[in-house]
């Protein structure tokens, strides 16, 4: 049996395929759960942004462009919204419950802003990469995986999965340092 490739399942949601959302979220789901989870801390928040990637996603699959990008890099992007939106979900829930209370302690949020911040500008600075380094970045960082699980995933060749990882640091890095967020 031939596996599925990425091209068959963009292939499939791009032409609309009564299975393709299953195709989509069982190739994607851990990616994007991964991200989510990463981003937000609460497992229940990764799940309900995971949902919401995957129902937005198909909702306006007639906008997914093959010859701009990915599939990968689509839902990526579309999770990298999904967790501001949620962040600035919490940000409000925090503000209106603190009004309630009348000013009175309230705990504080999962993640101190200085870290929300950072991720976020992380998050930036990996879609601005190419594609196939924001990839592999995001599969090293974001969803654990080794080197080696990476090139079985991708198809690609350990050394150049390496490759990107490195080059792909040296991007990020040198962005960062210019605009003064790296020590």
């Amino acid at each position: 049996m031939k596996a599925v490739s990425d091209e068959d399942v963009a292939a499939a949601f791009s032409g609309q395929q009564p299975d393709a959302l299953a195709l989509v979220y069982e190739r994607f789901g851990p990616l994007v759960y991964s991200i989510a989870l990463r981003s937000l801390g609460i497992r229940s928040d990764a799940e309900d942004v995971t949902q919401q990637v995957f129902v937005s996603a198909w909702r306006s699959r007639d906008r997914f462009d093959r010859g701009r990008g990915t599939l990968g890099g689509w839902l990526v992007t579309i999770t990298r919204n999904k967790v501001a939106d949620a962040l600035r979900d919490r940000q409000r829930d925090s503000r209106v419950l603190q009004q309630v209370t009348g000013g009175a302690s309230v705990a504080a949020p999962e993640a101190p802003a200085d870290r929300v911040v950072d991720r976020i500008v992380l998050t930036d600075e990996l879609a601005r990469l190419p594609e196939a380094q924001r990839l592999v970045m995001v599969l090293s960082f974001y969803s654990d995986l080794t080197h080696e699980q990476i090139a079985r995933v991708l198809g690609l060749p350990l050394g150049t999965v390496k490759s990107h990882i490195r080059r792909g640091l040296q991007r990020l890095r040198s962005r960062l340092e210019a605009d003064g967020v790296a020590y």
